[in-house]
């Protein structure tokens, strides 16, 4: 008779997932609840978070600083625009008339206050052009008056003929505008004039064409 060994049966024990719970004592702070999650996975979602939140806050200065540009750059555009407009935008056509120096005008208002005074200083607002109607100088573009002595040759001889007047030509007064056509030879002739290392301003024998404001005495 063979006696064969009885093996005892086998106690399996299921495989249950670790729960971490925190416990504490203290009434005012309860413990968190229990979580599957490890503690290393905690701590990267809160740098997520984290990071993202940083980033959010970048993103929104980014976007305040260049709203900020754009307002404060808004003004300085606005009145250079402004200015350049009154640099080169001319008075309305007159018909010109020519005196015997070759001089021509026109008024395109007539002054009512005094008249400029030989030798003495005042302020007067132009804008200048080449024949072509390009501009080359402009009092407005310096958003200020030039101030000058007339009627001495402080200045070019047909500004002198044109403001202070003589030669068939009735002098200026306060608030008057005129147009100038200059010829060459009461300009700057047959040299060129605003030289900078070579580079000129005004070409040899140019003519010229002045709108002028004749804005008051100087004081």
């Amino acid at each position: 008779m063979v006696l064969s060994a009885v093996t005892p049966p086998l106690k399996l024990t299921p495989l249950l997932p670790t729960f971490k719970c925190c416990y504490s004592t203290e009434k005012a702070f309860p413990s968190p609840p229990c979580s599957s999650s490890s503690s290393s996975e905690l701590e990267s979602q809160s740098a997520i978070k984290s990071k993202l939140s940083t980033r959010r806050g970048i993103l929104d200065m980014a976007v305040g600083l260049m709203a900020a540009s754009l307002v404060v750059s808004t003004s300085p555009d606005a009145n250079a625009t402004r200015v350049q407009y009154y640099a080169t935008v001319g008075e309305p056509l007159c018909d010109l008339s020519f005196v015997k120096s070759g001089l021509g005008y026109c008024d395109v208002a007539v002054g009512t206050g005094a008249e400029a005074p030989f030798g003495e200083l005042i302020n007067i607002h132009y804008t200048a052009r080449f024949a072509d109607g390009t501009v080359f100088d402009s009092s407005y573009k310096r958003a200020r008056p030039l101030t000058m002595r007339i009627g001495v040759g402080k200045v070019i001889k047909g500004l002198d003929q044109g403001i202070f007047g003589g030669g068939g030509i009735p002098p200026m007064a306060v608030g008057g505008k005129r147009k100038l056509r200059i010829p060459p030879e009461l300009a700057y002739g047959p040299e060129p004039a605003g030289c900078f290392q070579g580079d000129c301003n005004i070409p040899a024998n140019a003519t010229l064409l002045y709108d002028i404001y004749f804005v008051g005495l100087y004081k």
